[in-house]
């Protein structure tokens, strides 16, 4: 473009204004223009704002010593001199910002028609400058931005880094020039290095350097850090990140660095920067990273209870970002989703649409399937849509409760989820189990996508919300390939579910919320959220446990037994069931179990002299366990 301009025989615009962040490629690109203008036969003068003072005076002494000027020669008589063109070349120009002003009303008005300046800043121009009518005609803005995937990887190639690591060096830097240069030379300098983040400090502090050079204190350090661990920052979160209430002149801090990009909902740092200065805090201070990621994750569920829907939809979006880090979550998660938005319940317009969609990637004859369900439980399906309110993709939450024999016979997979319900873990009263039947995007059916995405976080939003969900089935085109991520979030295989529809097979995930309850489930994955490798970390809290009638019969007979001996109660599986830690929590101890089971069985006991006809069983129990007589034949005596 530029060589384009200085070939015009007019120039289409006098000052050039390029701004963006530390690192990607704007001192590099003035050294092209330099090289450019040398070729054209075009004279150039570069002018570095790290070593010139703030002042007017202090920049026109710059410009003199840099057209070999004398003492007494004034920059701007000079220029006005010549008749051929000239480039001035101004970098850093942040570190000028007091001398913006008088640049903009005096330097620049007073150059004349043959002189092109070029500006390289990390932040944009002022406002003023951009809206004033009398710069807008003679003013064009560019922002560099990251080299797109194929560009990067044609980069990598040219500096002889393996196509084996390229996935992985992308996934760092997202394209960004310095980011991807550094890594280059850092591999070409250990030919052997298998390329990390954590392996490689310092090309993270290298990097870090180039977004954060200073800052103004500790606080404003940690706000960064913070900033790096969230999808979007917003005032209260930030806030209750630092736990301190008096953040907004730190809040308008960030809001004007270059590298902190306006989202919807908050503010975000540029994805480079993100990665970097996450790296260096989970290298450097992994004690202080878990703990900022902890204080997220406990505003986002202590706001998440009785938000909108809509709200509930973007915290549990924040709420999954946390896990971007950790190498099983991240390649099944299209992080960036603001193009779509979900809309709850079923439209009778969208109908065809969500048969299309059906036929189209499982078939038709599951396409008559999903038209009976629809007609059947519209209540159960959440459409997705764009901002243009087009559908783009489904999900069906089927509940089984109201399926008759009928119903079975005809729809295999919940046929075989029902059978197996009934044989391993039949539902109680008031219980619910859910069969996600369909799920799917229009385009990209079950890959991972944006909708895709929404469609987990409307997962984890039905079970966190739907009261008495006792049991969820995930039916999956390809089984194998979701393994690890449904294994991460405690989803097991289940092969005696899998099922066939149409000649299309399906393979089926479930999970017990009984055995593990949302809250336990949640505690479960934030031991996770911050593991570093590939292998899935052990969960400390142990789930409950879910008695049938007949071992919750023995169950109780064996806690009468042992009552009078609480130390023999430790272990037992009553402690571990829903009506105990339903009643102490989840975090209490072996110990407060057993005195809550203590509890509820004497209370249960009493409860039987509220009736004549019961109350010679209360007798019976007292004498024999809770309150036993010296012998069994003193305990008779007493009963009759």
């Amino acid at each position: 473009m530029l060589r384009e301009a200085l070939r015009g025989q007019r120039l289409p615009f006098f000052v050039l204004y390029l701004y963006g962040p530390g690192g990607v490629g704007k001192t590099s690109l003035l050294g092209e223009y330099a090289s450019m203008c040398a070729e054209l036969g075009v004279e150039s003068r570069i002018i570095d704002g790290r070593n010139v003072d703030p002042s007017p005076e202090a920049f026109l002494v710059a410009l003199q010593q840099a057209m070999g000027l004398a003492v007494a020669e004034n920059p701007l008589d000079a220029i006005a001199s010549r008749s051929d063109r000239i480039v001035l070349l101004i970098d850093i120009y942040e570190n000028l910002a007091t001398c913006d002003d008088w640049l903009w009303r005096e330097f620049l008005p007073q150059l004349p028609e043959n002189a092109l300046v070029v500006i390289a800043s990390r932040q944009p121009p002022s406002p003023t400058w951009r809206a004033n009518p009398g710069w807008s005609s003679i003013l064009y803005v560019l922002s560099p931005r990251d080299l797109d995937p194929a560009e990067s990887r044609d980069y990598l190639r040219l500096r002889r880094v393996p196509e084996s690591q390229h996935q992985a060096v992308l996934d760092v830097t997202f394209g960004h020039p310095l980011a991807l240069s550094l890594v280059a030379d850092a591999i070409a300098q250990r030919g052997d290095i298998e390329f990390a983040p954590e392996a490689t400090p310092g090309v993270v502090k290298a990097l870090l350097e180039q977004f954060v050079q200073k800052v103004p204190g500790p606080a404003h350090r940690s706000s960064l850090e913070a900033c790096s661990l969230v999808r979007v920052m917003t005032e209260s979160l930030l806030a209750a990140m630092l736990r301190n209430d008096e953040v907004h002149d730190i809040f308008d801090w960030l809001r004007n660095l270059s590298f902190i990009e306006f989202r919807r909902g908050g503010l975000s740092l540029h994805d480079q920067a993100r990665e970097a200065l996450a790296a260096d805090l989970r290298w450097r201070n992994p004690d202080w990273y878990a703990e900022l990621t902890r204080r997220a994750r406990d505003y986002y569920l202590a706001h998440l209870e009785n938000a909108p829907e809509q709200t509930q939809q973007r915290l549990l979006l924040d709420y999954i970002y946390l896990h971007r880090g950790n190498a099983v979550v991240r390649p099944y998660f299209e992080w960036r989703t603001s193009g779509s938005m979900l809309t709850d319940g079923m439209r009778l317009a969208d109908l065809p649409t969500r048969l299309a969609m059906v036929a189209e990637h499982e078939g038709r004859k599951f396409a008559r399937l999903a038209d009976f369900w629809f007609t059947n439980q519209p209540e159960s399906v959440l459409i997705i849509g764009n901002s243009q309110g087009e559908a783009i993709g489904f999900l069906m939450a089927l509940d089984l409760r109201p399926a008759g024999p009928a119903d079975l016979d005809a729809d295999p997979a919940l046929r075989r989820g029902k059978r197996y319900l009934d044989l391993h873990a039949p539902l109680r009263p008031g219980e619910r189990d859910t069969f996600f039947s369909f799920w799917m995007a229009k385009d990209t059916y079950q890959d991972v996508s944006p909708i895709q995405s929404l469609i987990s976080v409307h997962i984890v939003r039905y079970v966190l919300t739907t009261p008495e969900v006792a049991f969820t089935f995930i039916p999956c085109a390809k089984p194998d390939f979701w393994l690890p991520i449904f294994t991460y979030t405690e989803m097991s295989r289940l092969p005696e579910v899998d099922f066939e529809v149409g000649g299309c097979a399906y393979g089926v995930y479930r999970h017990d919320w009984r055995v593990t309850p949302p809250v336990i489930w949640l505690a479960h994955l934030a031991e996770r959220e911050t593991a570093a490798g590939l292998e899935v970390a052990p969960s400390r809290g142990k789930s409950l446990i879910v008695l049938g009638q007949a071992e919750f019969g023995k169950a109780v007979r064996d806690a009468l037994r042992l009552l009078p001996y609480p130390d023999r109660l430790l272990g037992g599986p009553l402690l571990r069931s829903r009506l105990v830690v339903t009643e102490v929590g989840h975090d209490s101890t072996e110990a407060e179990r057993v005195q809550k089971l203590t509890e509820l069985v004497c209370k249960s006991a009493e409860s039987l002299r509220a009736s004549a006809r019961t109350e010679k069983f209360i007798r019976a129990l007292d004498l024999t366990y809770l309150h036993p007589a010296a012998t069994q034949e003193a305990a008779a005596r007493s009963t009759m």
